[in-house]
């Protein structure tokens, strides 16, 4: 489970952050993830919130924002969602020479004191 990891991760970061720039709290943070990163929000949501305490995290609001997969054929040029990598061109059948959107993992945003 990769998700323990990734949640790890984002709270050291945010700690750091926070002890760099001398935040007492943090309210609320925003993660974007995207459908097709390969990270399970549901996942990764219960695991934050099962690790959190103690943290800098403890007492924040956590918003999980989905981005939906988005590509591009390589043959069409038709941009189209995606369900997971391996989605073809709805119009052609063919790869997408791009993906678009979908495979993020991010804070976005934090609110703190």
């Amino acid at each position: 489970m990769h998700e323990l990891s990734l949640a790890w991760d984002v709270i050291e970061m945010i700690s750091h952050e926070a002890e760099e720039r001398r935040l007492k709290a943090i309210y609320e943070i925003r993660i974007e993830i995207g459908l097709i990163s390969g990270v399970e929000a549901d996942t990764f949501s219960s695991v934050l919130d099962m690790i959190r305490g103690k943290t800098i995290l403890e007492q924040a609001r956590i918003d999980i924002i989905r981005t939906p997969g988005k590509g591009r054929c390589s043959t069409c040029n038709l941009e189209f969602l995606m369900q997971d990598l391996f989605t073809l061109c709805p119009r052609c059948g063919s790869i997408p020479s791009s993906i678009l959107s979908g495979k993020e993992f991010r804070v976005l945003s934090l609110q703190a004191d």
